[in-house]
């Protein structure tokens, strides 16, 4: 009389037989948050340079902004979806690439961040959404390229993105969020911690209205030359002419020769 066989079937379904790679339960684990960090940066380092690009004008701004919304929202999105598009015709970002310069990037959702993409779509160039899981989900707007449509868990990493290719910054009038992603790039440009780049806060009638920048550097908080990181703009086109004074835009191969950020440092 044979044995019947022995079953493995309890072995084979275990999750400790799982492959690695396979296995979400463990992937989401507290042991693997620096794995996960690693791919967050390695995925979209790796599409972008991919695609070609090598700089980014990073624009900011409420995702509660709406293009026909009351008081100043209609202006604020009229005026990010003109600088999308002039920044996109002028900078660089239609000039056949790749590689790709000055390539328009925002948050990826709507408001301010849909007006800046939806111009640099009207141009015709390439433009980059940097999506963030929220609790309230933040679906990416219909105007980023598919490509270029990233999705974030960690606000870390994803602000390390925004700075990495940064030439320019432009801030459209927005709350907390916005911010905070202010304040995280003045911090690294203040500190040395990436090259200065221009930035360009749109609507200096709010700007001045809901910070008292002087008062920062009137009570010894911030020296003369930290308050020279900000310059003001009344809108869009304004913001434009700022960051062509720069040289943004005027030799745009320039801006081929290597990312902004100092990967071997920071």
């Amino acid at each position: 009389m044979t044995d019947s066989p022995v079953s493995n079937a309890a072995q084979a379904a275990s999750s400790a037989y799982r492959l690695a790679s396979l296995d979400q339960e463990f992937l989401q684990g507290d042991s693997t948050r620096g794995v996960r960090f690693q791919l967050e940066y390695q995925k979209a380092q790796e599409a972008l340079r991919a695609y070609g690009v090598v700089s980014t004008l990073v624009v900011f701004g409420s995702a509660r902004v709406r293009e026909n919304g009351p008081g100043r929202q209609a202006f604020w999105y009229a005026e990010a979806r003109a600088f999308g598009r002039i920044a996109s015709l002028e900078g660089g970002a239609v000039r056949g690439g790749p590689p790709y310069a000055n390539v328009v990037a925002t948050g990826g959702g709507p408001g301010t961040m849909e007006a800046a993409n939806r111009g640099a779509h009207d141009a015709g160039a390439p433009t980059i959404g940097f999506n963030i899981t929220l609790p309230r989900e933040q679906a990416p707007n219909p105007y980023t390229t598919p490509a270029l449509t990233f999705r974030f868990h960690y606000f870390a990493m994803r602000k390390m993105h925004f700075a990495m290719r940064a030439k320019a910054l432009v801030v459209f009038p927005g709350g907390f969020g916005t911010f905070d992603e202010l304040f995280e790039l003045l911090t690294l440009s203040q500190t040395g911690k990436t090259p200065r780049i221009p930035i360009v806060l749109v609507d200096q009638d709010y700007w001045r209205k809901v910070i008292d920048w002087r008062a920062l550097q009137e009570n010894g908080m911030v020296s003369a030359e930290d308050f020279g990181l900000l310059e003001f703009a009344n809108d869009g086109a304004d913001a434009w002419a700022i960051l062509k004074q720069t040289g943004i835009g005027a030799a745009p191969d320039a801006a081929l020769e290597v990312n902004n950020f100092p990967l071997g440092g920071t």
